[in-house]
């Protein structure tokens, strides 16, 4: 659905990646890491219990977070308005996932914006999932 902010939200935010069984995510769970978004619709409804149903079967792969790493519909660190802080869904068996950030577009230190004083060298964390990607695809 389009943003609750009714506008193309163009920005680096904070995510928090989830334990799940996506493909693309492996090792990354417990991170919060700095990502580029850019859309305008983006916001998830989930009809009747289906929020729960993705909890309870721990599809849920990212989420957006406050400062404090907290999950967060607030504006502008949830610039969609999905519920709980959704940005990524992932299927049961992980081998697709869907996601309102992108980490393409950050995979390199220089492409951020900000980024924490620790992360030195050429590549952000976010290169783990093009390796994840790289390493499913050999193995399969």
């Amino acid at each position: 659905m389009r943003n609750q902010s009714e506008q193309f939200e163009a920005r680096l935010v904070n995510v928090e990646i989830m334990e799940s069984k996506s493909v693309l995510l492996q090792g990354m769970a417990g991170s919060r890491l700095p990502v580029a978004v850019a859309h305008g619709e983006g916001r998830a409804v989930f009809p009747g219990d289906g929020l729960e149903r993705l909890r309870q079967q721990q599809q849920i792969s990212m989420r957006y977070v406050d400062e404090s790493g907290q999950a967060t519909m607030r504006y502008p660190n949830n610039p969609n308005g999905s519920p709980a802080g959704i940005t990524a869904l992932t299927t049961t068996d992980g081998r697709v996932t869907i996601m309102m950030p992108h980490p393409e577009r950050v995979f390199r230190n220089v492409q951020l914006s900000w980024r924490p004083a620790d992360w030195s060298g050429e590549f952000s964390p976010w290169l783990q999932l093009f390796r994840n990607a790289r390493n499913f695809v050999r193995t399969s």
